[in-house]
């Protein structure tokens, strides 16, 4: 089921693209990335482009079915986009994986487990954590991500996990963390990849309804959205 819903927003992401627009999809479960991006760079690689990913998250979703100890899809779209694990999933780009490790970069984590420092090694990807922020501060962090995901590649797709955002700002997700991303640092975070110039998608996601507070996430989500 889960595949079916990624390929039809492959299918409609894809389209966008095809027309020159730049895709704005929101969720629900960050599984949906593993169709979001797939099917921009599928419309990239008809022109024999490539593209990057920003991953701005809590969570590096570096799993595959066999490593996950959960079994929750929502922590494996990275692998999944990197050409890793479901078959059904890994292929939504066709003609292999969606991305290559190198054009990949992941933001704000703070929750990684064992599967996932071994599949960080082994396939290349960036990594800038919430030590890495509190040390270097947002911006440095982010420009380096930046120069990582455009280099050698025909734009980038960002994906924005709310619970990227501490949940003092962002009680309305599934996986909460302590420690997140402030508003401000989100929005800087975002404000800069508008500025690049170069974003050919974007995701906000795993915004849940019953969990938000007076709708404090879902207006932030509004206003990070606004801001790329």
């Amino acid at each position: 089921a889960i595949a079916e819903v990624c390929r039809a927003l492959a299918d409609e992401t894809f389209a966008a693209a095809v027309d020159g627009r730049i895709p704005l999809v929101l969720g629900g479960d960050h599984s949906l990335a593993a169709g979001s991006v797939a099917g921009v760079a599928r419309e990239r690689r008809l022109r024999g482009e490539r593209i990057g990913l920003l991953w701005i998250d809590a969570h590096a979703d570096l799993n595959t079915p066999s490593s996950s100890i959960s079994g929750n899809v929502h922590g494996m779209p990275v692998a999944h986009l990197l050409g890793h694990g479901d078959a059904a999933l890994a292929g939504l780009a066709g003609g292999g994986p969606a991305l290559l490790g190198e054009h990949v970069a992941l933001v704000g984590i703070r929750d990684l487990d064992v599967a996932e420092r071994a599949h960080l090694r082994a396939w290349g990807v960036r990594l800038y954590s919430m030590r890495d922020i509190d040390q270097r501060g947002l911006s440095a962090c982010v420009a380096e991500a930046l120069a990582h995901v455009t280099d050698g590649t025909a734009g980038f797709y960002t994906s924005f996990d709310a619970d990227a955002v501490d949940p003092s700002s962002a009680p309305g997700v599934g996986t909460p963390i302590r420690g997140g991303l402030t508003f401000r640092e989100a929005h800087l975070a975002l404000e800069m990849v508008a500025d690049t110039g170069k974003l050919v998608g974007l995701d906000v996601v795993e915004v849940n309804p019953i969990l938000d507070v007076k709708n404090q996430t879902a207006e932030l989500a509004v206003d990070l959205a606004a801001s790329a």
